[in-house]
């Protein structure tokens, strides 16, 4: 298993998720969101992953005005400004090769063991 943990560094789902797997004797890779951002073929990846983009974006984050701007752009330019500003996307974000899961999700990493 090949645990890749995106997440933000005040975010308690990123925690409790690293726990998950540290308790279970698994390594992860913990990226911060925030810091690095994801790569166009990682979110390429998990956007596949759990059925496009929308999953990704996070209703209830900070910043509403970034949030009302997505909602409006046209729909070409709606992943590159989720791509450009992280700090949208719901954590944490699990991911396991071409598997992936957005927000606490035991009960599906179970099933990757």
């Amino acid at each position: 298993m090949n645990i890749q943990i995106f997440g933000k560094s005040k975010c308690f789902d990123t925690k409790k998720a690293e726990r998950y797997f540290k308790e279970r004797g698994v390594k992860v890779q913990r990226i911060d969101l925030l810091d690095k951002g994801l790569s166009k073929g990682e979110y390429n990846s998990i956007k596949q992953a759990v059925g496009g983009y929308e999953a990704l974006i996070d209703p209830n984050c900070k910043d509403k005005d970034l949030l009302a701007l997505i909602t409006y752009l046209a729909e070409e330019d709606k992943e590159e400004k989720l791509l450009e500003n992280p700090k949208l996307m719901k954590t944490p974000i699990v991911r396991n090769g071409k598997k992936a899961t957005i927000g606490y999700q035991p009960d599906i990493w179970k099933n990757w063991e």
